[in-house]
């Protein structure tokens, strides 16, 4: 079947899909979204009004000076304006720089600087205070607030000008008169703008972790993101329809949680807007018939569910009323899920779907479908992406999907990509005989939790190298729910430390409770300058020291991770055991 309609691909960027649904009679005045109030009801936001606070928006920005090029960050939690937010900006043919909620300081500095970023929409007093700690290493001419700020107060805390930060600080309300009135003068300027959004446009310049150092930019254009979805409408299609309700909790600052929002604006959902404490105990009350999450929550509905009855009929049972009794279609990413709970929720009628992508593939590039699937896969190719196996096992993909380059990062461009366009995913892979793709391992080091957050270990490392107390850590946690870690001491230090308090060590050193206590220290330190999903939870003290000898170091002194995690697997595992 031939999906390439480039009629419709030209005119349905997110925003033109969204206001083209919106204007349909049968939609107008039916919710799209349900949010969340405090009273545990819900208050509906229908097509149309949700349609009226986006053009509103949208005009804003558009006399703020968004246009092609421009890029607006968005720096919040899943909720109601982060939709209004990005439809708007997408509308004023402005590019999308989502940001993760608890980047640190440093972190924001990074993304919203590199980006170029020139108006941030931003969620809290907390958010905003870390990025007034680096606002003079920033670009930002507009803030919108997202609730109610003393901005003034905190640009005074930075040691800002406080009247020079209010003079570009509108909170939403506001901002969406102003675009009100802007229409009132020129009724088609929102129009006429997404009518100028073509397929090179970039939609989202999203930052991913690599192995080491900062993170880098992924421009998407529209083209790479508009081909990605018809491959997965192509795949999940028969699953879904307008109509569905599902339960949208995943961080829309993650291609996950922002591409079920879009998918719903296309289908025509009726999505539940919640945060990761409230999603599953919403599910019996919603009954959603889509529900999209990573492994974490399809492992603690399984552990739920078996829990209840001894017996398997039993069980069943009471995974329905877990789950409200409609699921249809799940999706399950971020990680790995384990063979058990899909066989779990396959014996009780209900097919969760994997997938595997990255972000420079706007995301996907194999997923199993409801027709085709294997449990120990990740699905076959997607109909336009072109994947093979290069000569050590890594995957190479290619195709509309695929980015062309890191922002203002020609090196990594060129070390991402080889002569003929292939990409090199840094993943090992091996294709069955019925090809489906299996993930066998990676030649990057990324841990994957079963949360979904992808986190570069190595940057967690280097935090301990002014802890002369400490020769080595290793980060563990891929597909674990938090991290640990083993920690390699120094033991001349550790030594001299123990004499200087007057302690003489009984038995063996690394097993000295002072020197522990002394590691616990440092682990804290660090920990206070991580975000909370990269803080390490518990940690063993190695045996021994790690050293070329014991072939736990590499001749250039790097870490042999999957020798030492085979060592200490028994201990790193227990760890999680202790919870």
């Amino acid at each position: 079947m031939e999906l390439l309609d480039m009629e419709l691909l030209d005119t349905h960027n997110a925003a033109n899909i969204f206001f083209t649904q919106a204007a349909r009679p049968d939609l107008q005045d039916t919710p799209r979204l349900m949010v969340p109030r405090a009273d545990g009801g819900w208050d509906p936001v229908t097509w149309g009004e949700l349609a009226q606070r986006v053009e509103r928006l949208a005009s804003f920005l558009i006399d703020r000076g968004v246009d092609a090029g421009s890029r607006v960050a968005i720096l919040a939690n899943t909720r109601l304006e982060w939709g209004v937010s990005v439809l708007a900006l997408m509308a004023a043919r402005g590019s999308l720089v989502p940001c993760y909620p608890t980047l640190t300081a440093e972190h924001l500095a990074h993304v919203l600087g590199h980006s170029d970023a020139e108006v941030l929409v931003v969620e809290s007093e907390e958010q905003l205070a870390r990025v007034l700690q680096v606002w003079d290493r920033l670009a930002l001419h507009t803030l919108i607030t997202l609730g109610p700020m003393d901005v003034q107060t905190l640009a005074r805390r930075a040691g800002l000008d406080p009247d020079a930060v209010a003079a570009r600080t509108h909170p939403l309300a506001q901002a969406e008169e102003l675009g009100r009135s802007a229409l009132e003068q020129h009724p088609d300027r929102v129009r006429q703008r997404m009518a100028q959004i073509t397929l090179s446009d970039v939609a989202y310049l999203v930052y991913t972790s690599g192995t080491t150092g900062l993170p880098k930019g992924v421009p998407l254009t529209h083209h790479n993101v508009g081909m990605s979805g018809m491959d997965w409408i192509a795949v999940n299609g028969p699953l879904v329809s307008r109509g569905d309700v599902d339960i949208l909790w995943l961080p829309m600052s993650h291609l996950y949680g922002l591409g079920q929002f879009f998918l719903g604006n296309q289908i025509g959902f009726v999505t539940h807007l919640s945060d990761p404490f409230h999603a599953l105990p919403l599910l019996p009350q919603v009954r959603p018939h889509v529900f999209m999450s990573v492994p974490a929550y399809w492992e603690k509905l399984t552990q739920l569910a078996r829990a209840a009855a001894t017996d398997e009929p039993g069980q069943h049972a009471a995974l329905a009323a877990l789950t409200g009794g409609r699921l249809k279609f799940c999706l399950s990413g971020g990680a790995g899920l384990a063979r058990e709970v899909k066989d779990f929720f396959h014996a009780a009628g209900i097919l969760i779907i994997e997938g595997y992508g990255l972000t420079e593939c706007s995301p996907n590039l194999t997923m199993n479908s409801h027709q085709d699937f294997d449990f120990d896969s990740v699905g076959k190719p997607m109909l336009h992406v072109e994947l093979k196996l290069a000569d050590d096992g890594e995957i190479l993909a290619r195709g509309p999907n695929v980015f062309s380059g890191y922002y203002k990062d020609p090196k990594a461009t060129a070390a991402i990509f080889d002569e003929e366009g292939w990409l090199h995913t840094g993943d090992l892979g091996r294709f069955t005989d019925q090809g489906f793709l299996q993930i066998i391992g990676r030649k990057k080091e990324i841990l994957v939790t079963s949360g979904g957050k992808n986190i570069p270990p190595a940057n967690i490392e280097l935090k301990f190298k002014e802890y002369p107390l400490i020769a080595h850590v290793m980060v563990h946690g891929d597909g674990k729910k938090y991290l640990t870690a083993l920690v390699d001491i120094n033991d001349d230090v550790a030594r001299a430390r123990l004499r200087q308090t007057g302690v003489e060590p009984q038995g063996t050193l690394r097993r000295q409770p002072q020197i522990r206590r002394w590691v616990q220290e440092h682990v804290e330190a660090v920990n206070q300058t991580l975000a909370p999903y990269e803080t390490i939870k518990n940690f063993v003290i190695a045996d021994e020291p790690l050293s070329v000898e014991a072939n736990t170091l590499t001749p250039t002194l790097k870490l042999k991770r999957a020798v030492i995690t085979r060592r200490y697997l028994e201990r790193l595992e227990g760890l999680y055991r202790q919870a």
